[in-house]
């Protein structure tokens, strides 16, 4: 009886031991949200100041390209503008001018038109004493005279506003062209500086997103020239582990799903963090030779990648494991 017992206890064992709870559901390797910044200007890096392994804020100044021939360029945009602003202020001051002389011209006419009435009145007047023989007739040929002499300034006064008025129209149809033209040339200098504005700005190298230095692919005093990597950066802060899960666990899980995440650092040591469920991938694919399932038979397998915080220890492809 005593030995039955002992067999009884020894198969329970095995049979609990055979149900043990696997302790992970995917494998894969963590990896970072990766930049590579490369040179948008052309020109020898004057200044480039950034090591690997350091950590830096987002929109710093790292390097800078030489813009010695931008800048010279912008300033001869520079002194044409400003040549044509006065060119263009020296014919609104013609303009100006003739304006001037045509408004001089027509207070005269006014003036003169407005002497003659007065002396009009004036002649009546007299016109009316002399007949009773209150003045002599000398005053009234006086006012005579003075209205022929008006008149005859009235007249050539009235001559030189007409020839005014038709240099004027000319003029200021000469300088409106020459104005248009002068703005179309300014128009076409801004283009020109705006340009060279965003080139010159293009020559300050930046740091895209906050993140840890991964490698530098050149040093100052190098030449670069446009589209050439300069360095590589990422968000080590925020990391996420790639994993492979077969067709049947994709009904067990969806985007934002909680789960627990392994670091594997080897011998069996192993760290947890909390992770999300970014992503799950809409096509399948074979497995990769690195990867271990929960189906080892499975053929197709779908890339998810879980989130995590990671808290300075996680290093990218360090391998870890997922428990949904």
């Amino acid at each position: 009886m005593k030995k039955l017992t002992v067999i009884a206890t020894m198969l329970l064992v095995l049979a609990s031991c055979g149900k043990k709870e696997k302790e992970f559901d995917a494998t894969g390797a963590f990896e970072a949200t990766e930049v590579t910044v490369s040179a948008k200007s052309t020109g020898e890096l004057e200044m480039f100041n950034l090591t690997e392994g350091q950590t830096l804020e987002a929109g710093i100044q790292v390097g800078n390209i030489d813009v010695t021939q931008l800048t010279l360029k912008k300033n001869e945009l520079a002194t044409a503008s400003s040549q044509l602003a006065a060119n263009k202020e020296q014919l609104r001051s013609n303009r100006r001018a003739t304006d001037s002389k045509q408004l001089y011209l027509q207070k005269q006419v006014a003036s003169l038109k407005q002497q003659i009435a007065n002396a009009q009145r004036e002649r009546q007047r007299f016109t009316e004493l002399v007949k009773d023989g209150a003045v002599p007739r000398k005053q009234l040929d006086d006012i005579n005279y003075q209205i022929s002499v008006l008149e005859k300034q009235l007249s050539a006064t009235t001559d030189q506003l007409a020839a005014t008025n038709r240099s004027l129209a000319e003029q200021s149809a000469g300088i409106g062209a020459q104005i248009s033209g002068i703005e179309a040339q300014q128009q076409g200098i801004n283009v020109q500086q705006a340009q060279l504005d965003d080139q010159i700005a293009n020559a300050t190298v930046r740091t895209p997103i906050r993140g840890t230095v991964l490698e530098k692919y050149v040093e100052q005093g190098e030449f670069v020239s446009v589209g050439k990597p300069l360095f590589k950066m990422a968000d080590v802060d925020n990391m996420f582990i790639r994993a492979y899960v077969t067709s049947a666990q994709l009904q067990n899980i969806k985007v934002g799903q909680a789960c627990k995440v392994f670091a594997d650092y080897g011998n069996g040591q192993k760290k947890a963090y909390e992770g999300t469920i970014s992503w799950i991938s809409s096509r399948s694919e074979f497995t990769p030779k690195t990867i271990l399932t929960d189906d080892e038979r499975a053929d197709l397998v779908y890339a998810v990648k879980i989130a995590i915080k990671n808290d300075g220890f996680v290093k990218i492809g360090m391998y870890g494991e997922v428990k949904f």
